[in-house]
């Protein structure tokens, strides 16, 4: 249950190395949450992903969970949820893809979506089901402003995050008045920080091998002249940390639907209703 400050005490993760689900399990750890459950494939990261959180004082344990085992879900999450509530449950996991190759093997285009998208239904369902069981918790869904409007530049990992954000709203609305709320997250591209390369996307998932925010403002540098789309797209961009913030706020506020930053709430709603013909031109 959460405490009387209403901060969650426990938390479980399904992508627990995802960064933007790490610096939120440190910021909620710093307001008590106590127990941690990070689900993901086994790997050496998983295994520094849960030190790193016990070190800051959470009692952290690790499951095997796999978005592409669907069949499992039920069984690995239910063992999950059978050793005590759950306050918060944060879906995290998603993977980028390769645009131009996906559109060549269309079977890689499948993986991104049946992890994306029909790897989160299933685990969204039996996590949905299992809170509502206990009469309380939330489930935040971590989607990504790329589904609000899908560009030609990302459209396969764009629609995958654009059925996700469906799924969570209606689920949202399923479970109002059960106890369990849904809050969906669009972070805009998230710049992991000067100890990484490259850009991540909204999902806290890499944009494999592009140089992002840091590769176009060495271009400026160099070349002195700054393209004002780039601009716009910097002034977008978020960080890990600054996701968590806005998840704990929202979580403290009962909000729907979390935008980072704010500012992309107002641009998105203005795309939405740019014709086609001219939104495949915007250099976006």
């Amino acid at each position: 249950m959460k405490d009387a400050f209403g901060a969650p005490q426990s938390l479980l993760v399904l992508g627990g190395t995802s960064q933007i689900a790490l610096a939120t399990a440190r910021r909620l750890i710093a307001l008590r949450t106590r127990t941690v459950w990070l689900a993901g494939r086994p790997s050496p990261a998983l295994d520094t992903a849960a030190a790193g959180l016990r070190a800051r004082g959470a009692e952290v344990r690790t499951v095997a969970f796999d978005a592409l085992d669907p069949e499992s879900h039920e069984t690995v999450l239910g063992k999950v949820f059978a050793e005590g509530d759950i306050d918060l449950v944060l879906m995290a996991f998603g993977i980028p893809g390769d645009q131009t190759r996906d559109e060549e093997e269309p079977l890689r285009a499948v993986r991104v979506a049946r992890t994306n998208y029909t790897g989160a239904v299933s685990a969204g369902l039996v996590c949905a089901g299992a809170l509502q069981a206990q009469g309380h918790g939330s489930l935040v869904v971590l989607s990504s402003v790329s589904g609000e409007r899908v560009r030609r530049a990302d459209f396969i990992y764009g629609s995958s995050k654009a059925g996700l954000d469906a799924f969570a709203q209606g689920l949202g609305d399923a479970l109002h008045g059960t106890g369990v709320r849904v809050m969906i997250v669009r972070p805009g591209p998230v710049h992991p920080g000067p100890a990484h390369s490259g850009s991540v996307r909204g999902d806290g998932t890499g944009t494999d091998g592009t140089d992002g925010a840091d590769g176009a403002a060495r271009a400026a540098e160099v070349t002195g002249v700054v393209d004002p789309a780039e601009l716009v797209r910097r002034r977008l961009m978020t960080t890990p940390e600054a996701v968590a913030e806005a998840v704990v706020t929202g979580l403290r506020r009962g909000t729907g639907t979390v935008w980072v930053p704010g500012a992309l709430r107002v641009v998105m709603s203005a795309l939405r209703h740019v014709p086609r013909p001219l939104f495949r031109r915007l250099p976006l």
